[in-house]
């Protein structure tokens, strides 16, 4: 199996690669990254070192896409990350979309040409933000929980949010580039006749991943912490009663591979993939785990809410434990200790990564 990773010195795209040469005996590994993102420099030595083929391209520049070797599965995980993004700066919702969007369209021409099966990184916030924020929720135990006696909406289970879960506008100029991503590539698949599978998934976090809100909440918070610097509770009276499920990249190659290895064709090609309730956290959660092991820290209360936050996700893995026998394996305390480890060893981490 030959597999191509867009975007493959991100936090996720190299840890994809580094999983999937653990995983798949024979596999063969290239990806093409921009080198644009601080931090994404460190992980290219990596990837040669593990004998995976780096090209240095654009996904914005068909010209680049041109020369790429061919594949038989293509996983995309080159994207802007921030749900903040194209809200400020000049041109910056063109970069978004031109980023997001105009990327996929020169990998969807790429699939085409070469008839590779597409795997598509998607993101929980596709989600509609009214609907999202209308979650009946309580306070348990220093975070947002659904609340059990409540009635709940379609797509929204106690295993968490699911597929059917509502997409109407708005959900971010973030959340519309994804979800418009979504439909291209199902369409580009069927038109073209390739196979097309999409994962929406929690919050990814493990060890080595950039230490900048945006990209990681899990490991800026750990990092940020450790070395003292500025925390706050944004939004939801100022308590950090918001919560996020996390998994660790380790899982998601898990799931991906299942994807690849099923020759399945129609049926059920979106799915949602997290941590689910079992590994969800909220930010005072976080903060308490972080005072055991470096030290009492307080972040400073900002009630002020800010736009496109939203209290509470954990993604709902049911359909992908039963269509490919995935679960969770690694779980959220040892996805937290490898954060901390690797916070130890490398002190100017948020530098690196500009945080």
């Amino acid at each position: 199996m030959r597999v191509l990773i867009t975007g493959v010195c991100g936090f996720v795209g190299s840890a994809l690669a580094r999983c999937l040469l653990d995983r798949v005996e024979g596999i063969g590994v290239s990806g093409i990254d921009n080198l644009m993102r601080p931090g994404a420099e460190t992980n290219r030595a990596r990837m040669e070192q593990l004998g995976v083929g780096f090209i240095h391209g654009d996904l914005r520049s068909a010209s680049d896409i041109a020369g790429l070797p061919a594949c038989d599965w293509v996983i995309d995980a080159a994207a802007n990350p921030s749900v903040l993004a194209g809200l400020s700066g000049t041109g910056g919702s063109r970069r978004l979309f031109e980023h997001n969007l105009g990327s996929l369209g020169n990998v969807l021409e790429y699939c085409r040409e070469h008839k590779a099966g597409l795997v598509l990184l998607s993101s929980s916030r596709v989600y509609s933000i009214p609907a999202l924020a209308a979650i009946p929720l309580r306070v348990h135990n220093r975070a947002f929980t659904i609340d059990p006696a409540a009635p709940l909406p379609r797509g929204l289970t106690q295993n968490g949010i699911g597929e059917e879960f509502s997409t109407a506008a708005p959900v971010s100029l973030y959340g519309a580039t994804k979800l418009a991503s979504e439909i291209m590539a199902l369409e580009y698949g069927e038109a073209f006749d390739f196979p097309v599978w999409i994962t929406r998934c929690g919050v990814l976090a493990g060890a080595g991943q950039f230490g900048t809100p945006d990209q990681g909440i899990f490991a800026y918070w750990v990092n940020a912490h450790l070395r003292r610097r500025p925390l706050r509770y944004i939004g939801f009276d100022g308590a950090g009663h918001q919560a996020r499920d996390a998994f660790h990249p380790r899982d998601l190659a898990a799931l991906l591979v299942a994807q690849m290895r099923t020759a399945r064709s129609g049926g059920q090609r979106v799915y949602t993939a997290g941590g689910g309730p079992a590994n969800t956290m909220s930010l005072a959660q976080l903060t308490a785990w972080c005072d055991e092991r470096f030290g009492r820290h307080v972040p400073a209360a900002d009630p002020a809410p800010r736009r496109y936050d939203i209290p509470w996700v954990a993604m709902d893995n049911t359909s992908a434990a039963r269509d490919f026998g995935w679960q969770i394996e690694v779980p959220l305390p040892a996805v937290l200790e490898g954060i901390a480890e690797h916070a130890r060893a490398h002190p100017d981490w948020l530098e690196v990564s500009h945080a």
